[in-house]
């Protein structure tokens, strides 16, 4: 059995941890074996957190340096932080619009401009995928969906090993009645711009 292995990261309040668990309960319900391990760091609002999903044959939650397939960023810095996880062969999506995480706020560093960071990703991988998320989510109705927005992206590339159509259930199961027309539009959209972006690659 193939793996597929999946390094996500962002900022907490972001819904990071819920992607997470959301491709594990997905990759469940197709009957496959899965690890999702959890790097909370300062897991609170504001903080930086991580976490992996391990689809396939695999034993720990640990994804080495260099070998994600998918480098899943909810936060632009923290996409270019993570970047250690990617190698020339990890497809890295990344969200563009930034919440400066204590660490900077902290440093009084400056945040780094979103060019410098994108060419960061691009110098270790050519298959990047940057989207303002939020903004995409903004459009089909919420503003909360960016995670609908984030996973469709990542089942419209094709690298899931399930079908789309099972994680779209899995989200509208875990999201209130009232969000679900808003986060089937935002996964849409972004299993759209998933397709179109990763024609080329």
């Amino acid at each position: 059995m193939q793996k597929t292995d999946i390094f996500l990261t962002g900022v907490g309040g972001q819904g990071s941890l819920t992607a997470s668990r959301l491709l594990g309960e997905a990759a469940l319900a197709a009957g496959l074996n899965v690890v999702v391990g959890e790097i909370h760091g300062m897991a609170q609002r504001g903080g930086v957190v991580e976490s992996s999903v391990r689809i396939g044959d695999v034993h720990g939650a640990m994804i080495s340096d260099g070998s994600a397939d998918v480098l899943l960023g909810f936060e632009p810095v923290e996409t270019a932080r993570a970047l250690a996880k990617a190698g020339p062969n990890t497809l890295v999506i990344s969200n563009t619009r930034p919440v400066v995480p204590f660490s900077v706020s902290l440093k009084s560093g400056r945040y780094p401009p979103l060019d410098e960071l994108l060419a960061a990703m691009r110098a270790v991988t050519k298959q990047v995928v940057a989207l303002d998320a939020a903004a995409m989510a903004q459009q089909a109705g919420s503003g909360r969906a960016v995670n609908s927005v984030m996973l469709g992206v990542l089942a419209g590339t094709g690298r899931l090993p399930f079908p789309s159509t099972l994680l779209l259930e899995v989200i509208l199961k875990a999201v209130p009645g009232k969000q679900a027309e808003a986060n089937r539009r935002a996964y849409a959209a972004g299993e759209e711009l998933g397709r179109r972006a990763t024609a080329g690659f």
